[in-house]
């Protein structure tokens, strides 16, 4: 009797102890607390950015907000867009082409790396959130009222591409 409940107290210390302490077995890195932010949908109307909250992530980030029909975004394309650009620290918009009513123009291969590989797969008429580290947008520079380091916010309507 003794044997059995030695044997079953040891069972239940392994099988209740962890050697991970907490991290990710497979990477080697803690789980990320990212979250995406809400943004609003309605087409031809200009984006609202929704709370950010969670650690800013580390690699690029996209997702799409609605898609598309038109022609599709590559890397030597020309376009067309309306953006918003949300500062991830303080999450104040620092910049925003609907405030002008002007789109912007400009060639994917002119723009941050950053758009670079968040815009193509983008079809005319879709709206996507791209979150991008500051190694993929204005770096140790900053850039204006964007500050070194910093990760960035993109809220991008794609408009024509050509």
């Amino acid at each position: 009797m003794r044997k059995i409940l030695t044997t079953l107290t040891i069972l239940v210390m392994v099988t209740a102890c962890s050697t991970d302490g907490g991290v990710e077995t497979m990477t080697g890195q803690t789980q990320s607390t990212f979250i995406f932010p809400t943004v609003t949908a309605e087409k031809n109307v200009a984006p609202v950015i929704g709370a950010l909250s969670g650690e800013a992530p580390t690699t690029l980030a996209k997702k799409d907000i609605f898609v598309g029909t038109g022609k599709e975004a590559i890397a030597t394309s020309n376009l067309e867009v309306h953006y918003v650009l949300m500062k991830w620290n303080n999450g104040q918009v620092v910049q925003s082409s609907w405030d002008s009513g002007q789109t912007f123009s400009t060639p994917l291969s002119g723009v941050i790396t950053g758009w670079q590989q968040g815009v193509p797969g983008m079809k005319e008429g879709g709206r996507r959130l791209l979150v991008i580290p500051a190694d993929l947008a204005y770096g140790e520079m900053g850039n204006g009222p964007i500050e070194p380091n910093e990760t960035i916010v993109f809220v991008v309507d794609l408009i024509k591409v050509s």
